[in-house]
């Protein structure tokens, strides 16, 4: 082990509790099989899964790129999160390192924690819709039952809304899901939507009045930070824009969140500030341009504390859930989005 890396190993009690949310807010710091979820592997309730986020990367022997290489490992591959390691090098704000399956370490980056819960179908589906969320590590929505080549990869943590539900020739029930960009329809395993309940849907201090409310961005450090009044009551890990040139890919200045809707597919920069990229069910989004810089929730990254987007302020799914909820305006349950001119919630990007 180099002398320079010095690393903290956790029990998995701690690294259950230390590798929430609160702890990346907190450090200042080939595709698989078709339905992993139905391969028959377990989640053991004392472990974490984790799913690769890119193809080929390594699997370290030490929480070091400089050491021994184990194998490769393939995208969308899922493994059990074992342990954790946070390293004490400076140059990034992210140092935590995964151990997976007990046989080698990478940087946490690269992986997104995920569950694999199975859920009841539902079948009393009002004509608005129900949103939903991906409870397993992934899943392959299929265009056309009667062809289920044709289909697109669903990952776990993204939002979709369900329309109805429909039983193919063979007897098995999908859900009818709105892919909300072309405004089409794919049909999903109802195994592995989780339908997110009302109380999950409600604002946070509905009380509290809107103009006590406030964001503060704070690029230089990847940090987002949430005040009632003058009581700090959030702070998140971020990644937002790349600097280019000398200048943020994030603009810097005053906004408010104007426009919010709970899922959105993000596609070819018209309705994103992104190059190329396609990403459906992108969860939890409060717009603050009309370019469409948002805060959302992110599964294709895990690498909070570090600029990672074009523009946008990338959080963890469950931060950006929760400033969903606590910002103005309300979206109600059962709409798409919500937009309000005036009356959104501050934002101070620095």
């Amino acid at each position: 082990m180099s002398d320079s890396l010095d690393l903290t190993q956790f029990s998995r009690r701690e690294f259950l509790r230390l590798s929430s949310a609160a702890l990346i807010s907190m450090l200042v710091l080939s595709r698989t099989s078709f339905a992993y979820a139905d391969s028959g592997i377990q989640q053991n309730a004392t472990t974490p899964l984790g799913r690769l986020t890119m193809n080929r990367l390594n699997l370290f022997d030490i929480p070091n790129v400089k050491s021994k290489v184990i194998r490769k490992l393939t995208l969308d591959e899922v493994l059990p999160i074992t342990n954790t390691a946070i390293s004490s090098d400076n140059s990034t704000n992210n140092r935590i390192w995964y151990e997976l399956n007990g046989e080698g370490f990478i940087h946490s980056g690269d992986v997104q924690p995920v569950a694999n819960i199975l859920n009841e179908m539902v079948t009393n589906i009002p004509s608005a819709g129900l949103l939903a969320e991906v409870s397993v590590p992934f899943t392959d929505a299929v265009y056309d039952l009667q062809n289920p080549e044709e289909s697109i990869r669903l990952y776990y943590a993204t939002t979709h809304w369900i329309l109805g539900l429909i039983q193919d020739s063979a007897g098995k029930w999908w859900y009818e899901v709105l892919e909300d960009f072309y405004q089409k329809r794919y049909f999903v395993n109802p195994k592995h939507l989780r339908v997110i309940p009302l109380d999950e849907l409600t604002p946070l201090s509905p009380s509290v009045p809107t103009n006590e409310k406030r964001i503060e961005v704070r690029l230089a450090d990847q940090l987002v930070i949430a005040y009632e009044g003058d009581t700090q009551v959030q702070l998140f890990r971020c990644s937002a824009g790349e600097n280019k040139n000398g200048v943020s890919l994030t603009p810097i200045g005053n906004f408010t969140t104007d426009y919010k809707r709970p899922s959105r597919h993000m596609i070819d920069g018209n309705d994103h500030h992104m190059n190329t990229f396609n990403l459906p069910g992108v969860p939890w989004i409060s717009y603050i341009d009309v370019n469409g810089i948002s805060f959302h929730g992110t599964y294709w990254h895990n690498n909070f504390g570090v600029p990672m987007s074009h523009g946008c302020i990338n959080l963890p799914p469950d931060s950006a859930k929760w400033l969903y909820r606590w910002t103005n305006p309300v979206v109600g349950v059962g709409e798409q989005r919500a937009y309000k001119m005036l009356g959104g919630t501050q934002v101070f990007i620095r």
